[in-house]
């Protein structure tokens, strides 16, 4: 049984080593969605439904059942695939189960990348300069230099048009219908990660919420934040292992 891990935005699978290395598995999978630390294939349209196909085609490949995992936009698409085919999965866990709530409002950040003109100087901003501007930009992000580095060297132009086309077709009406296919995701045992000083991804009563109209289990982690896999990777190791060996073989 394969673990599959899917990463967010701004971000490649770099946020996912300090965990993985203490999962002590051989059967880990990362992968990185197109323009996120994975080059974009021609034609690809990088919205939130070409980003679910990309993870199903992905998942199909593997030829069984997977546990998969996402973080931030990594979140909400596996919340997308187990709401549309969760005959791929035995187990689906995300942190990012509040966008799909009927009260989420994006975030200011977002809002200001949804919007024409303002989001290309936004992300002109955030995706250019030297490696080591953007190096220092991704530290006071993710805290951990190595990790850093290795974002710093994925951003740029391409990642930065992904990140626009993304949250524009990603409005929080085209979420609420999308999240009509919840009890969908509940044919296959989920888990919410709320990290409590995540404000990115909706309130904890908001995830609260949503996993329940999924069937999800809710699991916190107080005092840890949107990168909560590099702020306590052995308690997310744990928290992930103890949901897993619960699940029927």
């Amino acid at each position: 049984m394969s673990v599959v891990f899917v990463h967010g935005n701004p971000e490649t699978d770099a946020i996912w080593d300090a965990l993985v290395a203490r999962l002590e598995r051989d059967d880990v999978v990362l992968l990185s969605p197109p323009g996120f630390g994975a080059p974009v294939p021609d034609g690809f349209g990088a919205t939130v439904t070409d980003y679910r196909a990309w993870l199903i085609a992905e998942l199909e490949a593997l030829e069984t059942p997977v546990d998969l995992v996402g973080h931030d936009w990594g979140g909400g698409h596996v919340v997308n695939v187990a709401m549309t085919r969760p005959d791929l999965l035995r187990s689906w866990a995300t942190d990012a189960i509040g966008v799909y709530d009927p009260g989420y409002v994006w975030h200011d950040m977002a809002r200001g990348w949804r919007t024409p003109g303002r989001g290309e100087a936004m992300i002109a901003r955030a995706m250019g300069g030297t490696i080591e501007e953007r190096t220092a930009r991704a530290l006071r992000m993710v805290g951990r230099p190595e990790v850093a580095a290795r974002l710093a060297e994925a951003q740029g132009p391409e990642m930065g048009r992904c990140v626009l086309d993304l949250y524009r077709s990603a409005s929080e009406p085209v979420l609420q219908e999308m999240a009509r296919d919840l009890p969908v995701a509940a044919t296959r045992p989920g888990l919410q990660i709320t990290a409590t000083d995540d404000t990115y991804v909706g309130t904890a009563d908001m995830r609260r919420r949503t996993a329940e109209r999924a069937n999800a289990q809710v699991v916190e982690l107080p005092g840890l934040g949107h990168w909560w896999m590099l702020q306590e990777p052995r308690r997310a190791a744990e928290v992930l292992t103890d949901f897993w060996a619960k699940l029927p073989c």
